[in-house]
């Protein structure tokens, strides 16, 4: 099975997500897509962050029509400080028969050098890499050499929406619709849990 997994922290999980991994679990070459929820990441402001379990469960409510996509929750039981090279490898000894790819936006690539063991991660795997906004696409040349590598595919054809977490929690903290941003399922469940009120 060739599995690509889309990691984040889905806080919370909104159609912009959905639309990406919909979009690679239709690829023929592919079976199924992961979305792997990250524990907080450093990067982020843990204060907006809510719980791994809530963050989980809202994406299994986001999916739960889609046998293509499925919930992973691998990184909540690895050590702290976890590396993506780590969670590549724990999930490779657990499935053996599975060949996985990475799912990642054109900004982390840019990054991807300073990764730990990226040059493992890139000699193992496939890396899927989509553009992060329509409104301002990335410009593949400005990317570097990394484009150029054979376990690099740069994504063209992926529809992409300028929807950012951050806007989501803005509006939902002050009670503004959001209906249009989320699917049913996780709307509800965000409602009905009072999550990300001030």
């Amino acid at each position: 099975m060739r599995v690509v997994l889309y990691f984040g922290t889905f806080n919370p999980i909104h159609v912009g997500h959905l639309i990406i991994a919909n979009h690679m679990a239709q690829q023929p070459q592919i079976d199924q897509v992961w979305l792997v929820v990250t524990p907080h990441n450093p990067h982020k402001d843990k204060a907006t962050l809510l719980s791994d379990q809530l963050r989980l469960d809202m994406v299994r409510e986001a999916i739960y029509e889609h046998p293509n996509l499925k919930a992973c929750n691998v990184e909540f039981h690895l050590p702290k400080p976890n590396y993506t090279i780590s969670t590549l490898t724990h999930l490779q000894e657990q499935f053996p028969a599975h060949e996985f790819c990475l799912l990642m936006g054109a900004d982390n690539l840019k990054s991807f050098h300073k990764w730990y063991n990226w040059e493992q991660i890139l000699e193992k795997h496939q890396i899927f890499v989509y553009p992060r906004s329509s409104q301002a696409p990335e410009n593949p040349e400005q990317i570097g050499q990394l484009q150029k590598h054979p376990n690099i595919s740069m994504l063209t054809d992926v529809p992409i929406l300028g929807i950012s977490a951050s806007h989501i929690r803005a509006r939902l903290a002050v009670g503004l619709d959001c209906s249009f941003l989320l699917t049913e399922p996780v709307l509800e469940y965000i409602l009905k849990g009072s999550l990300y009120r001030n």
